[in-house]
């Protein structure tokens, strides 16, 4: 408020705001008392003679008579402060009848005031002067209490409302609901859980305790009275949602009791879910602990569903009323007694009869003979039933008996789910004897003498058991719920009997009705019956007839869904925590000797226990009087019970045991209640907005007038003078602006304001009007929907689309009354406390609002268009009658017009509160200064609900007009075209638009609709003129105006996916209107619902044209390709373009880019095959509608193909992979772009690689057969072998020559895996035949013609040769029939080229590669972006390193070349680059040709020939894109920062370099810029190769080696022939202190030149030569170092003193394949450092390894 108009807020100050008038009774000259205080008051609260104020600013006030205070005042103080809370902001405060407490905002609790019962939580004194904290302390321990959020206090107990919605109790007497307290001294503990004093009476229960029966549920506000408690609590929602897998599908799963009880209506039954779940902690006997609910397996299920569940080991419980006997003792269970004898068993039951159902005059019959025995004999003891032990049963707690073997349960009023709370309950009625026994009660007849217990309903229940049977056993479980004498009166008053009929000598009335009540009231099997359930005949299907033919009828009409008027919970998501509840429930417990707990009995309850009756009422706020309650409904009615003896009920109609609705005028809405000792007070809206108040008790004459009325009210009835009913006060319009009331003893008082600026009377208006918008809402749905969905002809006369649509309008308007009620119930809470803009969800949720009846308005357009309200004319007419009054009444639209209208102007009658909602809001922003945050806000939110009110009258017109359209062209065209969310937007029946080059006779009807374009065709002089018609989805549709230019025609262009054609306009103002409408419509189309116009800014409007590229979905249907199949994705002028699913009917689905309608880009596609469960899959790049590019396809038969694509087939570089023997041929459709034909499904496990053309194999691959164990390395030729090749076989063969048709023939060499070699002529496989030279092992060979195969015996005809000298052996010619390394893998070069912009290897500029590659980078970076599995964060950040292009021209100096090594590095570690997916795949090949079976030693020569043509041609790719790199051998003159080169480097100990030495140079070479990228991934195959192929030479090392190491140091220096010079005496100790050495000794090993040892043993970590030049380099470093820190001088080497020291080293290096290292190193060293002292290093290790081998040992 520090923005109202001229300091609203300062100048109202407190004596505007929060003013409290005090008064008593409610005669005409009465004049409220004003409570002068210097502060607004927030709340007050009365008590008997005192009360409490709480002002702004949290402090406390006290007035009245307060005996407690030191010293006592001799009479009624006025208001003052309580010092005792001083410096505490207290947030709520109440009054007891002489105690009082106070909540903190901390949720402390501070009590003072009487305390003789326990009540202010204190132990010990009578009385607390001043306010003393108490804590509600948790199980959790004494540091932990419960917040506290209100209290409501009692004559003797008080009770508190924890911040987790949980109810806490302290004081005495029933109405705590506690299972027990601690005994006091002498005390006992009795059967009802509560301590009893050693005189009798129960003993206060003064320390704060939690009521755990109402654990687990949500409690909204506590009431106290003065001896009895209420609590309005939230309903627990939908049933069924727990439910336990063992638990019956009708029994809760919470507590498994019966969900539902049955209602008749005609000739079915009703099941409805009044179901009432009791939680927390269940009463037990005496003895045992208390146990929570659920938790104890005593409790025996049901065997079935219609049998009762009673407790183990008992018979039967003890009906309510029957007292225990003495001591406390369980009362024995009566003996169970079969159906009277005189009673025949029903016809027709059991007795084999051929129908299974009773005929109806022998029920009859049966009825009335039943009724003589059951009602007249109790009647006519004034309504009482003696029980068992001396007490008096009620007769309305009848009893139910079942037959054959079930067991005895009572129908009690309160725990027929429950059996253990009878004897509880029982034991109580002696127990509380404070409280006086109700009229009628007193006197306890003559026990009845033992003997079986005589039960009047024994034989009803038994016909309805046996009848129940016949009609399932889902009727049997819920027939406990039946009334059974609600069904008895009936059938007894049809039929003429005597009872119930109300003649003399029947009597008791009264009794019986109220008998009846407290079964609705409290019984949790009650019958859930409307006001007109009177009217109704009860039955069950089949029990008092045959199959009634109306009920075939019924059942044979399809019967839609229930439709709930209430919603559950929360009516929006998002909203149940802003809003109130309205489904709530009203719990009771304590004293009900005045009928005050609305059970419908005097009795009373030790814990809480549900008022039945108003379950489904929306209370929102209860109050309690001394011996009366009140409750609240969101509706603004009152429903009171209790105490009636001064009229404070409001109405003068018995019962009063039960909740009745208080008299009040119609027209007014009450919105709050209190209740005092005698009398209550209402606060109602009236024909203003001014707060009206009324008031109902007894007229007080002054304060001793007060007390003794108090005193003697308990033994008089309706003594003194009092109301009938509720009269307004007079002076109630003085008092201001009230905002609540409250009641205690004889007095009232109010809190009201003055209207400050018109912001309190605008508030009030939002309330008031809310509240009358809610109650008109809840006029039109009981007086009109209710009785039109209960109509018998809706459901044949809408049909089953408008029976839909009508329950969904009939959900949106309950969704609107549910809304509007819990926002009346927030705004009503607003103004009793808050009174400001911040509870106001108006303006802070509107879009909760905006929301629903947005909603609401497409419900009801859509109902309107497909002409519902016509249809339901007819049963509004059945309903209502022909003058449809009630409809007149509600709608409030003229007499005149048809049935539909009335209707129509009905279901849209709550969006007219939209504008009301919009000019209170204005209203209220008027109260402020325009330029503060409250105006700015509170004209947004009415500027929101203008501009929807504005956009839904729009909507509400399209439906009208499209409604007019459909009545104005019917059809079976039109009919076809009818859908409830479609609108007509407009359409060219006068000719305005024609098609371009039309035909002369043809006619052509284009209509506009919300969502498609429909163009009709047909022939002007046939019947039907529009044969045909079309229709084109608007989302992808796209429209161009055609230039006018050219010809004078008015021309539209029209594109969809499927078709385009022209449309002519009459003229250019229907082509501009045309082409505007249609732009609009397609833009709306595409926005879903459209832009929403709550949103737009004034000066905000839609966009001219429709975005040309858009997501949309379209089904094809002429188009050959794509017929059927559906397409979701991006659009771009007609066509698919962009990421989009593709889906045909057969199961095929292409997910991926598309490019002008065809698949273009990355995409995957799966097509299904006629094997269940087995699908094709490719997963690649695609071009033009066919794969194109790399990808990978996975064959129904188990084949997987790796590689490229092109035009649909093979084609370039792949690998296939076979071998899925148990395959079976399956087709499948082929994809768009063909299918690669798969080999056959039964060929062998198989591999693959090399190149394909035309979806065959051709050029050099690898074929590896996994069954023979052979691998094939050659050239292929239309899949076959052809041309030279190579062939290893796991047996150690090694076959090398020419292939022909597959198969070996002409020239070859074929070497076994002991040497010995043929070579000549071949014929086949491993078949010789014609000249050739066998050589042997030894070096003897045989020269002739051969002729047979290989390994099983060959004929020979030639010559024997013996060389004279062995070691001259024929070399084995390998290599010169195979393929060479430059021709190997042509079409993995070719593709990176291609990739590269390339048609040809070296062709085209480098500037067109670099692009490439960046955008291909891009691309595939945005693609991966979408799988964050795949694409880490390294891998991005690489990727965007890579797209930046790098300098690739200019002269290249070394810190350029360092540049290119590190970009090389870089693309090659990402497979997304041109050169990482070269790299990727050569090590794919390279392993796929060397490892496995192609691990022959013969292959070593090949393999590393290999390497060094990849290294030759992939530095041509670099070259290329560095064009300025040098070539091969080119050198870069280094800078003087730069290290030198390592061949430059100089050798140990040969001093400084020359003073005119050259300048260093960095030689260019692909060994040194490209082998350390490609090298370390081919190690493994290589090496193996090496290690295999010098087997023997690495034996013969090794073996030296380990016989050599096992001398000591010294031996072995001086057998090496080392200098003595040069052995180490002494080496530092492992841990050494200052200058400490150990000496070495003729034993010692491994301790000489350790860490050069160390440093070489790192070659086996290397992997590239220049690496393990490097480590060697190291080595003699080290050893230097060694020698020159043991000779103190400097020195230089020699050859003779160097290399027995380095054979020391290597000897103890132990390296395992010394011999591998040195050939890798040899074969593959950059040609630059082989002369530098890199390779004299390398040629002394060379040399080590080969003195070794021949190291002789004596």
């Amino acid at each position: 408020m520090e923005s109202v108009k001229n300091s609203g807020e300062q100048e109202a100050g407190p004596g505007e705001r929060g003013l409290a008038h005090l008064w008593r009774g409610y005669a005409c000259s009465l004049a409220p008392e004003r409570l002068l205080l210097s502060r607004p008051v927030v709340q007050a609260s009365l008590g008997t003679r005192h009360g409490l104020l709480l002002v702004e600013g949290g402090q406390v006030y006290s007035f009245g008579v307060s005996p407690w205070k030191q010293p006592p005042s001799p009479g009624p103080r006025p208001p003052a402060l309580e010092p005792s809370l001083s410096g505490r902001r207290v947030v709520s405060v109440a009054t007891g009848s002489s105690h009082c407490g106070a909540v903190t905002e901390d949720g402390g609790v501070h009590m003072w005031g009487a305390n003789g019962a326990g009540q202010c939580g204190l132990a010990g004194p009578a009385s607390i002067p001043n306010p003393t904290p108490v804590a509600l302390l948790l199980p959790a321990g004494p540091a932990h209490s419960a917040p506290v959020l209100e209290l409501a206090l009692g004559h003797a107990h008080s009770l508190a409302l924890s911040a987790q919605r949980e109810v806490w109790a302290w004081g005495r007497g029933p109405q705590l609901g506690l299972l027990g307290s601690t005994p006091s001294s002498g005390g006992s503990v009795s059967s009802s859980g509560g301590s009893t004093s050693p005189s009798g009476g129960p003993a206060p229960s003064w320390r704060p305790r939690r009521v755990e029966h109402l654990a687990g549920r949500h409690v909204l506000q506590v009431a106290c009275g003065s001896a009895h408690s209420l609590a309005l609590v939230r309903c627990q929602g939908p049933r069924g949602g727990g439910r336990g897998p063992g638990a019956p599908l009708d029994a809760c799963g919470r507590c498994h009791q019966l969900l539902y009880t049955m209602t008749d209506r005609e000739d079915h039954v009703i099941i409805s879910d009044s179901h009432y779940c009791p939680l927390g902690v269940e009463l037990t006997e005496e003895g045992e602990e208390p146990r929570p609910r659920g938790a104890s397996p005593a409790r025996s299920l049901r065997t079935s569903p219609s049998k009762p569940r009673l407790p183990e080991g008992r018979a039967a419980e003890t009906p309510l009323g029957v007292a225990a006997p003495a001591g406390g003792g369980v009362a024995p269970p009566p003996v169970v007694a079969p159906p009277p004898a005189g009673a025949d068993p029903a016809p027709g039951v059991g007795d084999g009869a051929a129908s299974p159902y009773p005929h109806e005059n022998a029920v009859r019959e049966y009825l009335r003979r039943l009724s003589d025995h059951a009602l007249i004999e109790p009647l006519g003891h004034d309504h009482m039933e003696p029980s068992d032990h001396g007490l008096i049963e009620p007769l309305g707690h009848a009893h139910m008996e079942l037959s054959g073997d079930a067991q005895l349960e009572p129908l009690s009023h309160a725990h027929i789910e429950n059996p253990d709370h009878a004897q509880t309950q029982q034991t109580a009625t002696a127990e509380l004897s404070s409280e006086p026994a109700p009229p009628g009660h007193g006197s306890p007849l003559p026990a009845r003498p033992p003997g079986p217990a005589h039960h009047p309903g024994s034989a009803l229940n038994s016909l309805v058991t046996s009848c129940a049977s016949a009609v399932g056993e889902r009727v049997a479980s819920t027939y406990e719920a039946l009334s059974l004498k609600k069904m008895m009166h009936y059938y007894l008053s049809s039929s003429g009997g005597p009872a119930g009929c109300g003649a003399p000598g029947c009597g008791g009335g009264a009794a019986l009705e109220e008998s009846m009540q407290a079964r609705k009231s409290s019984s949790t099997g009650d019958i859930r019956a409307e006001e007109a359930e009177g009217r109704r005949r009860l039955s069950l299907p089949g029990l008092l007839s045959q199959v009634s033919p109306r009920l075939l009828r019924k059942l044979g009409r399809p019967r839609g869904p229930a439709v709930a008027l209430t919603q559950l919970g929360g009516c929006i998501p998002g909203s149940q925590e802003l809003l109130p509840p309205l489904q709530t429930e009203v719990w009771s417990w304590g004293h009900g000797g005045r009928g005050q707990l609305g059970h419908g009995d005097h009795l009373a309850r030790l814990q809480p226990l549900c008022i039945k009756s108003l379950n489904n009422k929306e209370v929102v706020r209860v109050a309690a009087g001394d011996h009366h309650s009140l409750a609240l409904t969101a509706g603004s009615q009152v429903f009171s019970w209790g105490s009636n003896s001064s009229g404070q009920l409001g109405h003068m109609e018995s019962p009063t045991t039960v909740p009745r609705l208080a008299k009040f005028s119609e027209g007014i809405r009450v919105w709050d209640v209190a209740a005092g000792g005698s009398h209550s007070v209402f606060v109602a809206d009236g024909d203003c907005v001014q707060p009206i108040l009324y008031y109902s008790g007894r007229q007080e004459q002054g304060e001793e007038g007060e007390e003794e009325g108090e005193e003697g009210e308990e033994g008089e009835e309706k003594a003194g003078v009092y109301t009938q009913q509720p009269v307004l006060l007079p002076f109630c319009m003085n008092l201001g602006y009230t905002s609540s009331v409250c009641a205690g003893g004889g007095r009232c008082l109010s809190l009201s304001d003055r209207n400050v600026m018109g912001f309190i009377a605008g508030l009030h208006e939002v309330a008031s009007a809310e509240r009358r918008f809610y109650c008109r809402l809840t006029a039109i749905k009981t007086g009109a929907l209710r009785p039109l969905l209960e109509a018998e002809s809706l459901s044949p006369t809408l049909g089953a689309v408008l029976l839909g649509l009508l329950q969904t309008l009939v959900g949106g308007f309950s969704l609107l009354y549910t809304l509007t009620g819990q926002h009346s119930a927030s705004l009503t809470s607003a103004l009793r406390r808050g009174r400001d803009l911040q509870a106001l969800l108006l303006l802070n949720h509107a879009h909760i609002f905006l929301d629903a009846y947005r909603q609401y308005c497409t419900y009801l357009g859509n109902f309107h268009v497909m002409g519902g309200f016509q249809a339901l004319s007819k049963p509004a007419l059945e309903v209502f009658g022909k003058t449809l009054d009630p409809l007149l009444r509600l709608s409030e639209s003229p007499e005149e017009g048809p049935a539909s209208d009335h209707l129509m102007a009905l279901f849209a009658l709550p969006l007219g509160h939209l504008g009301e909602y919009g000019r209170l809001l204005l209203k209220l922003a008027t109260c402020y200064e325009v330029s503060s945050s409250e105006y700015q806000r509170l004209h947004s939110a009415c500027s929101q609900f203008e501009a929807l009110t504005l956009h839904l009258k729009k909507r509400r017109k399209e439906a009208e007009y499209t409604h007019h359209f459909w009545k104005s062209f019917p059809g079976k065209m039109t009919d076809s075209l009818r859908r409830p969310g479609r609108r007509l937007v407009c359409e060219s029946s006068n000719k305005a638009l024609s098609l371009l080059n039309a035909s002369r006779f043809s006619v052509n009807w284009f209509i506009l609709f919300s969502d498609a374009l429909v163009h009709a065709q047909g022939v002007a002089p046939s019947k039907n003129i529009f044969s045909t018609h079309h229709v084109f989805p608007l989302a992808t549709l796209w429209v161009e105006p055609i230039s006018e230019e050219n010809s004078e025609q008015y021309g539209l262009k029209v594109i969809s996916p499927e078709e385009t054609f022209t449309l002519l306009a009459c003229s250019p103002i229907e082509k501009a209107k045309w082409l505007r409408a249609i732009n609009q419509t397609v833009d709306l189309a595409l926005g879903g619902a459209g832009p929403d116009p709550v949103t737009l800014s004034p000066g905000a409007g839609q966009k001219a044209e429709p975005p040309i590229s858009r997501t949309a979905s379209y089904t094809f249907h002429k188009d050959a390709r794509l017929r059927e199949a559906t397409y979701e994705g991006r659009w771009l002028a007609g066509r698919p373009h962009g990421r989009g699913v593709l889906k045909w009917p057969d199961g095929r689905i292409y997910t991926g880019s598309f490019k002008m309608g065809l698949e273009d880009g990355y995409g995957e596609f799966v097509s299904p095959t006629k094997n269940a469960g087995i699908q094709e899959q490719y997963l690649g790049h695609w071009k033009e509608g066919r794969m194109h590019g790399a990808g990978t396809y996975r064959y129904s038969s188990g084949e997987v193909y790796e590689g490229s694509f092109r035009d649909g087939v093979r084609h370039g570089h792949g690998m296939l992979r076979s071998g899925r023997l148990t395959s079976s041929s399956s087709s499948s459709p082929p994809p768009p772009g063909g299918r690669p034909s798969p080999s056959s499904s039964s060929s062998p496990p198989s591999v693959f690689i090399g190149r394909w053309v035309a979806d065959r194999k051709a050029g050099y691959g690898v074929y590896d057969d996994i069954t023979r164990g052979e691998k094939y390395m050659g050239v292929y030729q239309e899949n076959q072998r052809q041309g030279s090749g190579v062939i290893v076989t796991q047996f150690g063969l090694y076959y090398e020559g020419t292939f022909k048709d597959n198969k070996m023939g002409g020239t070859g060499v074929l070497v076994a895996e002991d040497d010995t070699t043929y070579e000549g002529e071949f014929s086949e496989d491993w078949t010789l035949y014609g000249k050739g030279v066998l050589t042997m092992p030894n070096g003897d060979y045989l020269e002739g013609s051969f002729s047979g195969e290989w390994g099983s015996g060959l004929k020979i005809s030639g010559t024997y040769h013996k060389p004279f000298d062995p070691e001259r052996r024929r070399p084995l010619p390998l290599g010169r029939l195979c393929v060479c390394a430059e021709d190997k893998w042509p079409s993995v070069f070719e593709e990176c080229w291609a990739a590269l912009g390339c048609m040809a290897p070296g062709q085209g500029p480098p500037s067109r590669a670099w692009e490439g590659i960046a955008v291909a980078l891009t691309a595939s970076r945005r693609h991966l972006q979408d799988s964050p599995e795949v694409m880490t964060r390294s891998m991005s950040r690489t990727l965007e390193s890579l797209e930046v292009i790098p300098q690739h021209s200019g002269p290249i100096t070394m810190e350029r070349y360092t540049k290119i090594r590190l970009y090389l590095i870089k693309a090659c570690d990402s497979p997304l680059h041109p050169l990482g997916r070269l790299l990727e795949v050569l090590v794919a090949v390279y392993r796929m040709t060397y490892v496995g079976v192609g691990a022959n030693r013969r292959l070593l020569p090949q393999a590393v020939s290999e390497i060094k043509s990849y290294l030759d041609r992939l530095f041509t790719i670099v070259r290329f894109l560095f064009p300025d790199l040098p070539e091969e051998g080119g050198v870069i003159p280094e800078t003087p920062s730069s290290p030198l080169p390592q061949e430059k480097t100089s050798s140990p100990g040969s001093g400084p370099p020359a003073p005119h030495s050259p300048r260093p140079v960095r030689v260019v070479s692909s060994s040194s810029l490209l082998l350390p990228l490609l090298l370390p991934r081919l190690y493994p195959p290589l090496f193996t190769l090496y290690a295999l192929c010098g087997e023997q030479e690495e034996d013969l090392y090794w073996d030296c080696v380990l016989r050599l190491n096992r001398q000591p140091d010294l031996a072995l220096l001086a057998f090496l022939g080392v200098l003595q010079k040069f052995w180490p005496s002494s080496i530092p100790v492992s841990l050494p202190l200052l200058g400490e050495n150990q000496q070495i000794l003729s034993t010692t090993k491994d301790a000489c030149f350790a860490s050069a040892v160390e440093t070489l043993q790192q070659i086996s970590t290397t992997f590239t030569p220049s690496d393990k030049l490097k480590v060697i380099q190291l080595t003699f470093e080290e050893i230097t170092q060694e020698v020159q820190s043991l000779l103190r001088a400097d020195f230089l080497w020699s050859m003779d003193d160097l290399f027995p020291v380095f054979l020391y080293v290597v000897l103890r290096a132990r390296i395992r394949n010394l011999g591998s290292e040195v050939r890798l190193i040899e074969d593959l060293m950059d040609p630059c450092l082989q002369h530098g002292e890199h390779g004299i290093m390398f040629t002394t290790l060379k040399a080590c390894y080969y003195q070794i081998q021949h190291e002789k040992i004596t």
